[in-house]
């Protein structure tokens, strides 16, 4: 007996210390199908369009309390189908998503080490990149300095290695080597004021010595953002410096402003433009040459320039660069959410092809138009059902830099339910 009422004032005091605390722990199933017919370059003659589900399957846990943090996301991505039914193991298999701690030595200085998602700003350098099912995060270590509630600074550190060993080895993981990163957020009302400063370094062995080295590459901008109660506008620059992942000399520029109005409660319109420098055809065949084109590093691809991923997701970073200019529209009725985008694309820098007698012939900068349309309805805050298509009206000089055949019809369409439960939340 006093064994009993000695265990059950244990189970109540563990409970009661829970409670005391944060603990959260939730998931994610986010199924998806997807119809692919010259999605990321124009559609390839004799070729048929892909059909697939893929799905993305999350395990979170979260506990806080006021002197440290931690989280850990294992996470699951599949395509269905891609195992029989009797598998003993899958093609990707449960993988580490996130696994961090953060300790809060005062509510103005916190130290967060471990694999982590980076976001900031708009997400254009810095993203979880959530739309592919994997997502993206990274090992790192951030040290956040916090003088006032309006105001904030990260420190970003990395440094990757292959794995343990016991002399230097070469890097060889498709990654970058090391970074540092320096980011100021700043809130001053309805204006919104942040700095990016990336020191970006990439492992590279010359091809005339094997001793393999870090090149470095330097991205600095701010980013302004102002919140009105009708009107929303934003404007961001960046330029960068210093090396790319092949030692040449880097030297390009991001600018991006963007306008929304609220016609009412329920109708947004806006009006926006990117441009991203390129570096010519002809520039590119020479290996010798300065690189110009902008790298988008480690954001959100899949939300910017088009939502069928025909730029910058993938190998265009070292491409012609682009002009995007856009004109969003959204409505929102009850629990639906409708958006329409409609993009028109040219190329930054010269597109040109190399004929037989060695000469360049050019083509035009336009690269052609594309529409993204989507649908989402909140069932419940768990549950949440969205779907979209997507047409590209691509241009000869997309071929050119692309592939494919632009006279095809390019197309693409999904639809993917995402659930979102929380099995147990305390405070």
């Amino acid at each position: 007996m006093k064994k009993l009422i000695f265990s059950g004032l244990l189970i109540i005091s563990i409970i009661g210390d829970i409670y005391s605390q944060k603990l959260d722990i939730s998931g994610e199933i986010r199924p998806r199908f997807e119809f692919r017919n010259g999605y990321k370059l124009p559609m390839p003659d004799g070729n048929d369009p892909a059909s697939f589900i893929s799905q993305r399957t999350r395990l979170n846990a979260f506990y806080g309390d006021n002197n440290f943090r931690v989280k850990l996301v294992l996470q699951d991505v599949r395509v269905w189908g891609d195992v029989p039914q009797l598998n003993k193991s899958d093609i990707y298999g449960t993988a580490v998503h996130e696994a961090w701690g953060e300790v809060i030595f005062s509510d103005k200085f916190l130290v967060k080490l471990g694999r982590q998602e980076i976001i900031y700003d708009d997400q254009r350098i810095f993203a979880s990149s959530g739309w592919a099912q994997q997502a993206r995060s990274h090992d790192a270590a951030i040290i956040k300095y916090l003088p006032s509630s309006n105001h904030r600074f990260d420190l970003g550190l990395a440094y990757n290695a292959n794995g343990e060993s016991l002399y230097k080895v070469d890097y060889t993981v498709n990654n970058y080597k090391t970074f540092q990163y320096l980011h100021y957020q700043g809130n001053f009302d309805k204006i919104g004021l942040s700095f990016l400063a990336l020191n970006n370094g990439m492992a590279y062995t010359p091809t005339t010595d094997s001793t393999q080295k870090v090149v470095y590459s330097q991205t600095i901008g701010p980013r302004f953002t102002y919140k009105g109660d009708e009107v929303n506008f934003n404007a961001t620059f960046y330029y960068q410096g210093g090396k790319n992942k092949f030692n040449n000399s880097l030297s390009a520029m991001y600018f991006t402003a963007n306008v929304n109005y609220a016609l009412s409660n329920k109708f947004i319109i806006g009006l926006g433009g990117q441009y991203l420098s390129g570096t010519s055809s002809e520039n590119q065949a020479n290996a010798n040459e300065s690189d110009k084109s902008f790298k988008t590093f480690y954001g959100a691809n899949h939300k910017f320039n088009g939502w069928m991923d025909y730029f910058f997701v993938g190998s265009y970073m070292y491409s012609n660069g682009l002009v995007d200019i856009y004109l969003p529209l959204t409505l929102k009725v009850d629990k639906f959410t409708f958006k329409l985008i409609p993009h028109y694309f040219m190329a930054a820098a010269t597109v040109a092809e190399q004929q037989t007698n060695g000469t360049w012939k050019d083509f035009s900068s336009g690269l052609g138009s594309e529409i993204d349309f989507t649908a989402s309805y909140a069932y419940n805050k768990n549950v949440i059902v969205s779907a979209g298509y997507s047409q590209m009206f691509a241009t000869e000089t997309m071929q050119v830099l692309k592939g494919g055949n632009y006279k095809n019809t390019n197309n693409w369409a999904w639809v993917m339910f995402t659930f979102k439960p929380t099995f147990f939340k305390s405070k």
